[in-house]
């Protein structure tokens, strides 16, 4: 067995996009229509993203019990990145020598860390 992908319902399937596509850096790997709306898929690897409209966007609620990881090279530029473009930041956590890490969330509420292995 093998993990595929998660799925989110989002609020605004554009803004939805633009957040994983060129903030994450995520390419869309698949889009098609079903019905009324698109479903889109994201992702650079084994594993992605599917982004599905919801009927009732008002309705949406996200655990913060589940966040979306992303491992990145720099987290100070990483940081930089996102404050430029207007996201609130966690502060960075460093719970040993080895990983440092923050966390904000995407358009629909959904927590998502970025991760920095320190060599």
């Amino acid at each position: 067995m093998k993990f595929s992908h998660v799925t989110i319902s989002v609020k605004d399937l554009d803004e939805s996009l633009n957040f994983y596509e060129n903030i994450i850096g995520l390419p869309v790997t698949r889009r098609f229509p079903a019905g009324d709306h698109d479903i889109v898929f994201v992702g650079n690897g084994d594993t992605e993203i599917e982004l599905i409209p919801s009927p009732a966007p008002a309705d949406l609620a996200f655990s913060q019990d589940l966040t979306l990881g992303f491992q990145v090279e720099s987290l100070d530029e990483c940081m930089a990145f996102l404050k430029e473009k207007g996201f609130i930041l966690s502060d960075v956590i460093q719970p040993n020598p080895g990983v440092k890490f923050f966390f904000t969330a995407d358009p629909n509420g959904v927590r998502v860390q970025f991760i920095q292995y320190v060599q």
